[in-house]
């Protein structure tokens, strides 16, 4: 089974190299919440894995609440295309290397203004190596970083960010880009008022436990109650696209039952929305009359991570043995009868929604089920340095169907490659991902990615080049990170090509093994009103009421 492809996405398809002149956006709604508890929408969510700042949250559980706390200089439409939102204009120069901000007249939820220097300062402060942000990655293309992200030589500000005023500045890139607006709505890009940091210019704590935004809702009195919920409201100053309908959201935990507990608190009107449908009702969900259900093709991408540090997983072993372990893996078998075709298996690192993409990617017969040729791959590892020990795959055991696939899959590279293997069960997300992120995990991961704007590249760079944040596996290979860049700078088919080019060397090094993509499953309470899928395979929170 294949996924057809969406039409093209039309914030790629918007964008000019060389006249980008992005149209002010308002914003508003016909009907607006009227303070009652009855119209608050209770979300699934999970415990975040960090303090909600920027800058330092690159997983789901805190960048759902963030999306809502906060505005960037564009916002993203439910087909992936952009408006401006708290930027008035975005121009570029004749070659697209040089861009000019001007803003709109913009507020925090504590009253300051939002001026050129809370976005400076923030992606000043997420590109300092010694900050440690996890989303540092993402500066890698303004002149004056490092290929990780980083501030040149340690500087403490990045040259190519210049205020002109409070409501202008400009961003110079190391090379053209004519999509850089695309990025523009992702949380790293987000800006962070004076009250963030401290005296020595650290974002404190405190801040991220708390934080003050500019977007659609800000933080209720309770706010973060950690692993119970977070609670928004909407914010009477908003002024952007993303108007709420609703009178908050409130993203609920769920640790020991997950999201089955979560699927029944559905059925009794509990709980609004579950975006993740459990394998348990994967085969009943859409005719369960207790909820409306909602499955569509979706943009999210499935891995397993097998660190090189990890014992017989560096060099040349490492290389055979992750092929190995790939071509042992039944996708087809897993994705029907684990997730009821709910799933497609993966052929590439990307997914099948996004322009460009293309199944037919050289390399990608390591991703086909092969039981010959992956004993004869094991065997030829064994020949290098004889395996011993078990093989386990980490999971957090608050996610649909990890505990059902792990269990499949470490059953089929047991019985294929003749060696132990099993599942290594975390309760929670936030407790799986502190230890990949410490670098203290002792096994492979399970890992996957959910799209910050709708591009391929978005899928590769953040994730395989050297240093980048969300590079779990700290894989590093100088040729792919060249390919990434040169893309970036490209159009067409040329960075189309030059995408397949980068594939084919992941494909051959396995920094993560894909597994599927992952269909748009849901279900919502039956009086909710308002839920589509949007480009990221989320619901608009803002659009919901009940």
């Amino acid at each position: 089974m294949r996924l057809t492809r969406r039409t093209r996405l039309a914030g790629v398809a918007l964008i000019a190299a060389a006249s980008l002149t992005l149209a002010a956006c308002g914003g508003g709604s016909d009907s607006e919440g009227g303070g009652s508890n009855d119209n608050v929408i209770t979300v699934y969510g999970t415990n975040p894995q960090n303090p909600l700042i920027p800058t330092a949250t690159n997983e789901v559980g805190g960048g759902d609440p963030l999306n809502n706390l906060f505005s960037g200089l564009t916002a993203y439409n439910s087909d992936g295309s952009i408006v401006n939102e708290v930027a008035e204009s975005i121009e570029p120069n004749e070659d697209s290397t040089v861009w000019t901000i001007k803003l709109k007249p913009w507020k925090f939820t504590d009253g300051t203004d939002v001026t050129s220097n809370s976005f400076v300062n923030a992606w000043n402060y997420g590109a300092k190596a010694e900050n440690k942000q996890l989303n540092n990655y993402f500066f890698y293309p303004i002149a004056g970083t490092d290929d990780e992200g980083y501030t040149a030589d340690g500087a403490d500000t990045i040259s190519g960010l210049k205020v002109i005023d409070d409501t202008s500045f400009t961003i110079t890139l190391k090379s053209p880009e004519s999509d850089f607006p695309l990025r523009h709505g992702y949380s790293a890009y987000f800006p962070v008022p004076d009250a963030a940091y401290d005296a020595s210019g650290k974002i404190t704590k405190e801040y991220g436990e708390a934080p003050i935004g500019n977007g659609p809702y800000k933080l209720t009195k309770a706010g973060w109650e950690r692993n119970k919920q977070i609670s928004l409201e909407p914010n009477p100053d908003y002024t952007g696209s993303h108007k709420p309908k609703n009178d908050g959201l409130v993203f609920k935990f769920y640790a020991g039952g997950g999201t089955d507990a979560a699927y029944t608190d559905v059925q009794s009107d509990n709980l609004d929305v579950l975006d993740q449908v459990p394998p348990s009702a994967l085969t009943t969900f859409e005719s369960d009359d207790q909820v409306s259900a909602f499955n569509e093709p979706g943009s999210s991408f499935s891995s397993m991570t097998i660190p090189e540090r990890l014992e017989h997983f560096s060099g040349e072993e490492g290389k055979l043995r992750r092929a190995a372990i790939s071509m042992a893996i039944n996708r087809p078998q897993v994705t029907e009868k684990i997730f009821n075709n709910a799933r497609t298996p993966a052929t590439d690192f990307t997914s099948p929604v996004l322009d460009g993409w293309t199944e037919e990617v050289p390399g990608n017969e390591v991703l086909e089920f092969n039981e010959a040729e992956a004993k004869k791959l094991w065997a030829e590892a064994d020949a290098i340095a004889p395996w011993d020990g078990s093989f386990q795959l980490a999971y957090n055991n608050d996610g649909a169907g990890n505990k059902e696939f792990v269990d499949a899959v470490t059953n089929q590279i047991k019985n294929v490659l003749g060696i132990d293997s099993s599942g290594k069960v975390y309760p929670t997300f936030d407790e799986l991902r502190k230890e990949v992120t410490d670098r203290t995990i002792k096994t492979a991961f399970r890992t996957g990615w959910q799209a910050d704007y709708p591009s391929m590249l978005n899928y590769l760079g953040p994730i395989y080049a050297t240093g980048a944040g969300s590079n779990d596996g700290d894989y590093s290979n100088k040729a792919f990170d060249k390919l990434v860049s040169d893309a970036s700078a490209a159009e067409g088919d040329e960075r189309y090509k030059l995408i397949s080019e980068a594939q084919t060397l992941l494909l051959e090094d396995l920094p993560a093994i894909p597994l599927w993509y992952q269909n748009a499953t849901a279900v919502a309470s039956k009086d909710l009103k308002g839920f589509e899928f949007n480009w990221q395979q989320k619901p608009d929170y803002y659009k919901l009421t009940k």
